[in-house]
């Protein structure tokens, strides 16, 4: 783990790097508003559900970080949390995220589309024109409308199950706090003792 830890502190772009960059300088100011990298109780949810709606849509690696951090904006989201999210779909997960979708999507439109039509053209390195047949067959809206039903869902889920996490660990930590101040010090108690 603290491998891990020193590879992300020596990778992790500052403050002062992101605040340079010119690809970010049209929105920087609005990017590098602090209350968007704060772990807060509202905006943890939110970056959560953020990341999981964008991570598990979109499927496109690099299209998902940056749209994470783009949507954050708007809805007020944490957005490392967002952005961390969106790992959830990976080259693991996404055959499989893939295929529930087209079931799903299947099932809700009443069709029989197939997954694998997809896949070979992913695989094969597909032109444009090989993408927007595809896009205008019967798997593609099984597969999209899947996609965004499973997207939906899994944002749904994430939000509550954050929200409840954030609120048990922030009672946990007020319970603490009472207990530790509710106690009398030793100190308090010897004088009691000691006569006067």
């Amino acid at each position: 783990m603290s491998r891990l830890t020193r590879w992300w502190h020596a990778n992790c772009p500052t403050r002062e790097s992101l605040e340079q960059s010119r690809v970010l300088a049209p929105v920087a100011h609005r990017v590098l508003e602090p209350s968007l990298w704060r772990f807060t109780r509202r905006s943890v949810p939110r970056g959560v559900a953020l990341g999981l709606f964008v991570g598990i849509f979109l499927l496109i690696p690099g299209v998902q970080i940056a749209g994470a951090a783009l949507l954050a904006l708007p809805f007020r989201a944490n957005i490392p949390v967002a952005a961390a999210m969106t790992f959830l779909s990976n080259p693991a997960t996404t055959p499989l995220i893939l295929m529930i979708s087209v079931w799903l999507g299947n099932w809700i439109l009443g069709r029989s589309a197939d997954a694998s039509g997809f896949m070979a053209l992913v695989d094969g390195h597909a032109s444009i024109s090989q993408w927007t047949a595809w896009l205008l067959s019967e798997a593609a809206p099984a597969m999209l409308l899947g996609l965004f039903l499973i997207s939906c869902a899994s944002a749904i889920v994430g939000y509550v199950i954050a929200d409840q996490f954030w609120r048990r660990r922030m009672g946990r930590k007020w319970r603490q706090r009472k207990l530790r101040i509710g106690k009398p010090s030793e100190n308090s108690a010897l004088e009691e003792v000691a006569p006067v």
